[in-house]
């Protein structure tokens, strides 16, 4: 009798963390890791990955090995074949470089006036690698990276310009986001609020560990109360978007934010969407949108 489990039971690796974590194990020396280390490679909490590592215990996709005090976990051999086809292989990061030179073209005249050829081209580049190092930049390489370029610019622009003022509305203020993944939490509110408030606000997001994609829960939980999600996808957390920032809002990622003078400061703690079902996360979403409504209202933002 095959026991292999059915392949419905392997979308458990469409999910990015748990993909990575079994990459990081089939990738190891001995083909094991402990819980404690993927924790500290995927920049997670040990009782997320404990979570994840369950989920795929469950599934008879890992097997567990006490060794004393310490637990290792392994493929289960006999999942191997389908276990290999399924997990994405390694990121294709290539990119030539006449693109990088065309995409520092075209901003350097969108940015004439603004920044040098030297600082745009310098901005190209460290995006580029930004995202090659800290997401699975996999597809739409020049697209993404050109679009992260932008936004980094466009928020260093932001800070030669007089800061919001709630009594004088000399312009919009700028909210920036961050979770851990800047795939659920901080994607919820950004989308919300850019769906209320238009462009009386500006609204960016970032994550302390980027994941590869938005999860497809998220676009859907956000789907269903009419916010489209466009072309947002998990940037890393750069310091021009905080230093742009007047209200800097952050979601489960700790202290990774650095703390600037001036800025206005707030800790969500709002229980994470990774791997939680559509039910729940609409339940998420509910907590979210208070929050963003009367931080809409506070703001005080208006037409004129």
């Amino acid at each position: 009798m095959d026991d292999l489990r059915a392949p419905s039971d392997l979308k458990l690796l469409a999910n990015p963390t748990r993909a990575r974590i079994m990459q990081l194990i089939l990738n190891s020396p001995d083909g094991r890791r402990r819980v404690g280390e993927l924790a500290t490679e995927l920049q997670l909490r040990q009782p997320t990955v404990s979570h994840h590592v369950k989920a795929l215990m469950d599934q008879d996709l890992l097997e567990r090995h006490p060794d004393g005090r310490r637990v290792w976990y392994s493929l289960a051999e006999h999942q191997r074949d389908r276990v290999d086809a399924l997990l994405p292989g390694e990121p294709d990061r290539a990119i030539e470089p006449e693109v990088l030179e065309r995409i520092s073209a075209d901003l350097a005249l969108r940015f004439s006036g603004t920044f040098s050829r030297e600082t745009v081209n310098r901005y190209v580049a460290e995006s580029f690698t930004l995202l090659s190092t800290t997401s699975q930049l996999t597809s739409h390489v020049a697209s993404i990276t050109s679009t992260f370029t932008v936004d980094r610019l466009s928020a260093l622009a932001t800070q030669t310009t007089s800061k919001y003022d709630p009594g004088e509305s000399r312009r919009v203020p700028e909210v920036l986001f961050v979770c851990v993944q800047n795939a659920g939490r901080s994607q919820l509110a950004a989308g919300i609020l850019r769906h209320l408030a238009g462009d009386r606000v500006h609204v960016r997001t970032a994550g302390s560990a980027p994941a590869s994609a938005m999860r497809s829960v998220i676009v859907t939980a956000l789907d269903e109360i009419g916010v489209a999600v466009g072309g947002e996808f998990p940037k890393p957390l750069t310091d021009e978007v905080v230093r742009a920032a007047d209200f800097v809002i952050t979601m489960g990622c700790g202290d990774a934010c650095p703390v600037y003078p001036g800025r206005t400061y707030l800790d969500w703690s709002i229980d994470d969407p990774d791997g939680q079902p559509l039910a729940t996360v609409r339940e998420i979403r509910g907590d979210i949108e208070a929050r963003v409504r009367a931080l809409l209202a506070s703001l005080a933002v208006n037409d004129s």
